[in-house]
């Protein structure tokens, strides 16, 4: 029997040292391993890495690392009230940054973004952060992996031991029709298998639609792998991918195809050309909490939101500017755009996208996490937001008593049109 993306590329990692080319060593779904990441990524965040900064120093003694590039930490969160807090918070980082020569990036975007186009993202290799929409770096044929209660084994021994996870398999043909896109992919796989049907697993995608997938929408929907219980999720490397590589990649890499007889623990085809627009409803993403746009059309909403790890890509933005082309939102309605990187920013405002989303009545700000976890201009009691976020459990974006639906940058632009829920109007 062969071996799925994931069991080859854990199988580079395991054991003492990094497998070579052209070793046979193999792991199975089911095996303990200690495998070797390499990167290991985080973002600050009080209670997080803070935690652990003090726990590398203070409990085990580190004072130096045996080799600081394989550490990489962002500044994305907690950036935009300029307060004291904010300062603390971020100068921690920076002086434990400066102190084992680890790499930072501060203010450029979200650090989920910046993996890919700072070329640490590369097909084969495996990273791991203790934030889970790391996944979304599969678009790439890398292998992200959220392991927030063991990340300080890897900070602090340069491996964890992992559970080699079972593969599901995802077959895509087809296309998307107009105003469909991933969000309504990911959100019709939830509904399809259940919020908890890829349990423990890797998510595998391939065929002929995912080849034909942009690649800004493969990295919004690996990044929502968890949300039917996966740990990861990867695509099978093509040529869309890989030119995106070539042209960033800091290292040399080996991309990774899964064995035409591996073993998966469950196989489906879905045709992108059935999709129709998706909206999950408050309280998270399960099945249940999961319909159409048209279902809820008419629903009012107060404010909406186009950004985060997921859906705030020049994709993502191409399609809000179709929608919002020479119209006007509902006066009713809050729209913040948020571009997920300061360089998709500079592109969006080259395109004249940002210009087309401004004279619609957007707002734009600067890139970071703030908006969607509720920091920055957060929800008032009894708001109803409709948002392009990776949550919508009650208080994510703001007061427990406002109420947040999920959908894509079409369904959220039309939205923000009409003053309610609606379909895409393009």
């Amino acid at each position: 029997m062969g071996h799925t993306i994931t069991e080859k590329i854990l199988a580079r990692t395991a054991g003492p040292a990094p497998a070579r080319a052209g070793e046979n060593r193999a792991v199975r779904a089911g095996e303990n391993h200690a495998v070797r990441p390499a990167r290991m990524i985080a973002y600050d965040f009080p209670g997080y890495t803070d935690v652990m900064f003090r726990q590398m120093r203070d409990d085990f003694g580190i004072t130096e690392l045996d080799d600081p590039s394989r550490y990489v930490v962002f500044i994305d969160h907690m950036l935009t009230k300029n307060n004291e807090r904010e300062t603390e918070v971020h100068q921690v980082t920076r002086d434990w940054c400066e102190f084992y020569g680890i790499e930072l990036h501060e203010g450029q975007g979200i650090g989920h973004q910046l993996t890919a186009e700072l070329g640490l993202a590369v097909p084969g290799e495996f990273l791991v952060h203790f934030d889970g929409h790391i996944s979304g770096i599969g678009a790439f044929n890398a292998l992200g992996w959220g392991i927030r209660r063991d990340l300080i084994e890897a900070w602090v021994t340069g491996q964890i031991h992992v559970d080699i996870p079972a593969t599901t398999r995802f077959d895509l043909v087809g296309e998307f029709p107009d105003g469909v896109d991933s969000r309504d992919l990911v959100h019709t796989i939830i509904e399809m298998v259940g919020a908890d049907g890829c349990a423990h697993q890797v998510m595998e995608f391939g065929g002929p639609g995912a080849r034909q997938m942009k690649i800004d929408h493969r990295q919004g929907l690996c990044g929502m792998a968890m949300f039917t219980g996966a740990v990861s999720a990867i695509f099978e490397p093509d040529e869309v991918s890989l030119a995106y590589v070539r042209d960033v990649a800091r290292t040399a890499f080996e991309p990774v195809h899964p064995d035409p007889d591996a073993d998966y623990a469950a196989r489906y085809t879905i045709d992108l050309s059935t999709l129709v627009p998706k909206v999950v409803t408050p309280g998270s993403a399960r099945v249940a909490n999961t319909t159409t746009a048209r279902d809820l059309a008419g629903t009012p909403i107060t404010r909406a939101f186009i950004g985060s790890c997921a859906s705030g890509r020049i994709e993502d933005l191409r399609a809000a500017a179709l929608v919002l082309d020479g119209r006007t939102i509902a006066p009713t309605v809050e729209l913040n755009v948020v571009p997920t990187s300061r360089e998709v920013h500079e592109q969006a405002e080259r395109e004249g996208i940002l210009d087309v989303l401004r004279s619609a009545g957007a707002t734009i700000a600067v890139s970071s996490c703030d908006f969607c976890f509720g920091y920055q201009q957060p929800l008032q009691s009894g708001e109803n937001c409709i948002s392009t976020g990776v949550l919508n459990i009650s208080g994510r974006m703001g007061s427990p008593d406002a109420n947040i639906y999920m959908g894509s940058p079409y369904t959220v632009a039309a939205s923000a049109l009409s003053g309610s829920i609606a379909e895409s109007a393009r």
